[in-house]
């Protein structure tokens, strides 16, 4: 199982007057740990957007557990929690810069035709991808 890091350095736009980031900036996070997964497994989403397709979110959990402030630096782990052919589910951690656990999270995704938003198979139509996920997935 592959487990990519992404560091973001928290900027004062992104918190609340508290001086905690807002609660829908973990969103964007998780993009950017997505992002930075697939391109450590040799692939760009660019890409394959390019080529017609999207992967958009079919459902997402988010659960916090202890603030991230203005001022830190947030560490992003990201990796596939389970990959069926079809449908992708990516896992998320995401830590403070005590590096205390600040959000746990799923998003899941299928990739869907651009024209008509039909899935498609990620083993058919992209099977390095296939290949790679199937290797860097959790273990059951």
């Amino acid at each position: 199982m592959h487990i990519a890091e992404h560091q973001i350095e928290v900027r004062y736009a992104e918190t609340d007057q508290m001086g905690v980031v807002y609660h829908a900036n973990y969103l964007v996070w998780m993009e950017l740990g997505r992002t930075q997964l697939i391109r450590e497994l040799g692939f760009e989403y660019a890409q394959m957007e390019a080529d017609g397709i999207l992967s958009p979110v079919i459902d997402i959990q988010v659960s916090y557990k202890t603030p991230v402030r203005y001022g830190q630096v947030a560490i992003i782990k990201t990796w596939i929690e389970s990959y069926d052919g079809i449908r992708v589910v990516y896992g998320y951690e995401i830590f403070n810069g005590n590096q205390d656990l600040a959000v746990t999270g799923q998003s899941s995704h299928v990739c869907v035709k651009k024209e008509s938003f039909r899935p498609i198979s990620i083993k058919r139509l992209f099977p390095d991808w296939h290949e790679a996920y199937e290797k860097n997935k959790k273990p059951v």
